[in-house]
């Protein structure tokens, strides 16, 4: 067993990661530097107003450069230091990436490609989640982590592996071949029940043994779909079970919480995170912005209402993010003047309590060597460290925040098996993709100052006056009966094309389209026309759709618009059904920027949710505490804006009243007394 570390300082610091005050952090690579540079960082992060710092992220190889023996006198060394200075420590478990000597003794660890590529050493992550070899030497290291560091008083929170998946998600070897069978025998107990699922009895698949079954390994065609997503989800099970492996671990020896950091990002789809979040102890999040997109900042808003939606309301943590550019786009753009500010409370408006970069020092080698820092390669002298300190600051003025919660009146719904689904190879359009229909109407509603929660299809919808459920192709009968029950309640509900159409075993479900929610809108589709990538068509209520349009014939519903001409011309595109307390609307088509604002504000209007018309480039969130509403209002564009918010303005201290333009570029921070408290 590891002996613990004994510390000449002892210093006791506030259980957890809370400070009060909004959680300034960032990771630290001590390892890149020599241990004379270890002293002046420290200073500086004391300078800054660092509360958290995340070590030994990638520091297998440091502990242990060959079989054998830890070394752990450097990571000693340096946590004394961070601890002397009052700083928590977010130690990682270092199991992100193993050494090199690792696929040199067990090259059956490395993760293999759908056509048998193998993934080799030099990157990261080159290795298998359903590796037992990998495992084991993993929670080796694990085991004297927490033998050595659980009690120690700077730890204040665990971090395991890291950015599981981001490049391993999706493993086709032998042994994920072997627990992938495993898991199939877990869900379906018998062949013949596997076989009904996946519709073998198609193509001659039919399996008669289960030595038969494989990944989805390349193929001459199409592959299966009920396959390949019962894949997707064994894939995001067995990195969720390998956390959980050294989630053990770490419980048994340490009280300190655990926790790992998600992507909840545009361009990585691999794990469900909702059946994730109960294992974590905190929801924390890595989120750069993607110039890679149409709308960078749109994305962040969505990402970060889907964290919090993860995080079922409560506070989470901003694990990763960058002060400037990143180093993995194309073109990695520096942020302007101001824009680390804005995209920083763009988090904090909507859940997070902590903020963390990536990372603390610019490296000076490696491939991640151009990214920005808290601390830029220019050092102290620069505009980058004036940004960091101007950060700071204004994060410590933001304390009342501290532990309110986000305050929305419409859900959108998401689902990462519906995002896996729709986006198979024989789909009837490649064109309507599932992620930028949800971003889509996530955007229309953040535009008129809508709030929104990003939630489960599983998720408990009383509490909303308007759901929007975009492109929920695959969904189960109690899903569909949630979002039934929302609109038999109350609430507005807008479905909208390709939903509801199969089951969860990617089967369509009988009876016609669209499936789980026919009868709820009372109507049927006869036939999908989709239509080519530069066509439109109009609509009767003058707005033009284009991707896609539909036969649809109506049962029981009231039609709101038809289509003007196109393929399915004088078919109804946007229908209205009164359901019990609330209404169920369809739109058949992928409605164009005015017309799908259009919808969302009759639908907000309809639902009684009030909306403060600030357009895409303006974000209006309010966080609530038992007493005040705290309303972020972010300022994007280049000219002044009039919003109607007064109160104590956290940022500035002074007080504004309704008529106070917000600058261009500007942030302010509104705390007033709740208007329902007493009601």
């Amino acid at each position: 067993m590891t002996t613990p570390l004994t510390l000449s300082h002892e210093q006791p610091l506030v259980p957890g990661w809370a400070t009060g005050t909004i959680t300034l952090g960032c990771d630290y690579n001590p390892e890149q530097w020599d241990e004379s540079v270890w002293h002046d960082d420290i200073a500086l992060m004391r300078e800054l107003g660092v509360d958290l710092v995340a070590i030994n992220i990638f520091g297998w190889a440091q502990l242990q450069p060959q079989p054998g023996p830890f070394d752990f006198s450097r990571l000693d060394r340096i946590l004394e230091l961070l601890h002397a200075a009052g700083i928590r420590v977010n130690l990682g478990t270092g199991t992100s990436s193993p050494p090199p000597w690792l696929a040199r003794v067990h090259p059956e660890t490395l993760p293999q490609a759908a056509d048998g590529t193998i993934a080799w050493p030099g990157g990261r992550q080159a290795w298998c989640p359903s590796s037992a070899v990998f495992r084991q030497k993993a929670l080796e290291l694990v085991t004297a982590m927490a033998d050595r560091y659980g009690s120690h008083p700077a730890i204040a929170l665990w971090h395991v592996s890291n950015e599981l998946g981001c490049h391993n998600a999706l493993c086709y070897c032998d042994a994920s071949a072997r627990a992938f069978r495993t898991w199939l025998r877990d869900r379906y107990a018998t062949l013949d029940a596997l076989n009904a699922a996946w519709g073998t009895a198609f193509w001659s698949q039919r399996y008669g043994h289960w030595d038969d079954v494989l990944p989805p390994r390349t193929t001459r065609s199409a592959g299966n779909p009920a396959q390949l997503l019962d894949f997707k989800r064994f894939s995001s099970d067995a990195l969720l079970d390998y956390y959980r492996a050294e989630t053990a671990v770490l419980r048994e020896r340490s009280s300190a919480p655990v926790t790992t950091n998600l992507m909840v990002t545009a361009h990585i789809q691999t794990q469900d995170y909702f059946r994730w979040a109960s294992e974590l102890d905190l929801i924390a999040n890595d989120h750069y912005l993607d110039h890679r997109l149409a709308d960078p900042l749109a994305e962040l808003a969505f990402s970060a209402d889907l964290t919090r939606g993860v995080a079922a309301g409560a506070p989470w943590m901003l694990m990763e993010t960058s002060t400037s550019a990143v180093s993995w786009q194309p073109v990695n753009h520096a942020k302007r003047e101001g824009e680390l500010v804005r995209t920083v409370l763009g988090h904090v408006a909507r859940g997070a309590d902590s903020v963390c970069f990536f990372q603390w020092r610019a490296s000076r080698s490696g491939a991640e060597k151009f990214h920005s820092a808290l601390l830029p390669h220019g050092g102290t002298a620069g505009e980058g460290w004036a940004q960091s300190l101007e950060l700071s600051a204004l994060l410590d003025r933001l304390s009342p925040v501290v532990g309110s919660r986000v305050h929305a009146r419409a859900a959108l719904v998401f689902s990462w098996e519906a995002w896996w689904a729709a986006e198979g190879d024989t789909q009837p359009s490649s064109l309507l993709r599932y992620l930028p229909e949800a971003h889509r109407y996530h955007r229309a509603l953040r535009a008129l100052g809508v709030t929104v929660d990003v939630v489960s299809p599983d998720a408990d919808l009383s509490a909303y006056d308007l759901v929007v459920v975009p492109t929920l192709y695959t969904l189960t009968d109690a899903a569909a009966a949630s979002i039934a029950r929302a609109a038999l309640s109350g609430a507005t509900v807008l479905i909208t094309p390709f939903s509801g159409i199969v089951d969860e075993h990617d089967a369509i479900r009988p009876g016609g389209y669209p499936g789980a929610f026919r009868e709820l809108l009372g109507l049927t589709v006869d036939e999908f026309r989709p239509l080519a990538a530069e066509a439109a068509v109009a609509l009767t209520s003058g707005a033009r759709g284009t991707i896609w349009s539909e036969s649809v014939r109506v049962v029981d519903a009231e039609i709101i618009a038809s289509f003007a001409d196109g393929p399915a011309a004088a078919s109804p595109a946007l229908t209205r059904r009164a359901v019990g307390e609330g209404a169920a609307w369809y739109i058949a088509t992928v409605l164009d920027d005015d017309g799908l604002l259009d919808l969302v504000r009759t639908l907000c209007s309809e639902a009684g949710v009030p909306v403060v018309e600030v357009g895409v480039d303006v974000d209006v969130v309010t966080r609530r505490t038992e007493t005040d509403e705290i309303t972020f209002i972010i300022n994007h564009r280049a000219q002044p804006i009039a919003v109607p918010f007064a109160g104590l303005d956290l940022v500035s201290g002074e007080p504004v009243t309704d008529a106070t333009p917000l600058p261009a570029g500007a942030v302010r921070v509104v705390m007033s007394e709740r208007s329902d408290r007493g009601a």
